[in-house]
């Protein structure tokens, strides 16, 4: 029971820090700008690999709100890569690396950190940005890549029991595997985004924000689809509204799990 205490106690403390009230609207201001070209760059490079649209769409409608997917899957258009689209989202990269820019003066004000040159900081925010469209890729390319490979040898192979089988344990898996990738990504934001090397291990808060993320969005979602009636007074820019609550829910928790690891790092060098 006292240990409970003492962990609301903390969690309360952490909550009423002043950080805490202006760095998580900072975030997801420069992820909702940055979500917009990400996604859109995944649903080129889909096309581009002849992957399929509309696979890939209905894993964005099962991983976010029905609002959210609504206007994320609307971006992808299924229009392979040009010289004209290619221009574009060189520019469009730029805009998206804002997201990542933002995470790192986050991390600087919490840890209170003194920031780097602009120019590596603005280095860092693009190798920051390029991994997230590789988590992005690679997260809808396990199911979407996966369920197609599996489909295609049912087709050729004469043994379909043994297809089945390893098809089962693919199903198992594939969700497991990622959370792993996901809670590793967001650990190694945590890492590279300071301005400086942390002496402390940023496991507590990767699990807090990805165990966090992953039952907001469960949540978020029930609650848009039963209760939230935005319509009525946003009209046709409620599934906007949607989007910016559902982006700031996420950048909360994850400047929350950053403010726990930051909480750590401090126990470590008072010991």
């Amino acid at each position: 029971m006292k240990q409970a205490r003492k962990f609301l106690n903390k969690v309360l403390e952490i909550i009423k820090k002043p950080e805490m009230r202006i760095l998580p609207g900072q975030l997801a201001f420069f992820l909702v700008i940055s979500l917009i070209p990400i996604i859109a760059l995944i649903g080129a490079i889909a096309s581009t690999m002849s992957l399929p649209i509309d696979d890939i769409k209905i894993m964005i409608g099962k991983s976010t709100p029905s609002e959210v997917s609504s206007i994320l899957t609307g971006i992808i258009n299924g229009k392979g890569l040009s010289f004209n689209i290619v221009i574009f989202f060189i520019s469009a990269f730029f805009l998206a690396s804002n997201g990542p820019h933002s995470m790192i003066i986050t991390s600087n004000e919490i840890y209170k950190i003194e920031p780097q040159n602009i120019i590596k900081r603005r280095i860092k925010a693009i190798l920051m940005t390029i991994i997230l469209v590789i988590l992005f890729v690679f997260l809808l390319l396990i199911p979407v890549f996966g369920d197609s490979i599996f489909s295609l040898l049912r087709t050729y192979a004469h043994n379909k029991l043994t297809i089945d089988f390893f098809y089962k344990i693919y199903q198992l898996l594939k969700y497991p595997v990622i959370i792993i990738i996901l809670f590793f990504n967001i650990k190694l934001m945590y890492v590279l985004a300071p301005d400086k090397k942390i002496t402390s291990k940023t496991t507590k808060g990767a699990i807090f924000t990805t165990i966090g993320w992953i039952i907001s969005t469960e949540v978020y979602s029930i609650y848009t689809e039963l209760f939230s009636k935005y319509d009525l007074f946003y009209g046709s820019i409620s599934n906007v509204l949607t989007l910016l609550l559902w982006v700031y829910i996420l950048s909360y928790i994850f400047v929350l799990g950053m403010v726990i690891n930051t909480s750590i790092e401090k126990t470590l060098v008072k010991e």
